[in-house]
C-alpha cells in the first residue's frame, strides 16, 4: 500500500489526483478505484495499477 494526499478530485466529473507521501510522484484516480469518498487534502492509501495512460491509483482508501 502506499500514502498520500488527494492533491485534487472532481466529484461531478468523478477523477482527481494524488500525490504520493515519499517521492511526490502524482498519480490519476478515477471514482472506480475509490473505496471510500475523497476529498481535496485527505490523506489516503492506494494501490498502483497500469492504465491506459500510466499508473492509477485504485482501492483508495481514506488514512
Amino acid at each position: 500500500m502506499n500514502n498520500g494526499t488527494v492533491k485534487f478530485f472532481n466529484d461531478l466529473k468523478g477523477f482527481g489526483f494524488i500525490k504520493e507521501d515519499n517521492t511526490d510522484q502524482e498519480y490519476f484516480v478515477h471514482v472506480t478505484g475509490l473505496v471510500h469518498e475523497i476529498q481535496e487534502n485527505d490523506k489516503v492509501t492506494f494501490e498502483l495499477q497500469e492504465g491506459r495512460k500510466g499508473l492509477n491509483a485504485i482501492n483508495v482508501k481514506r488514512a
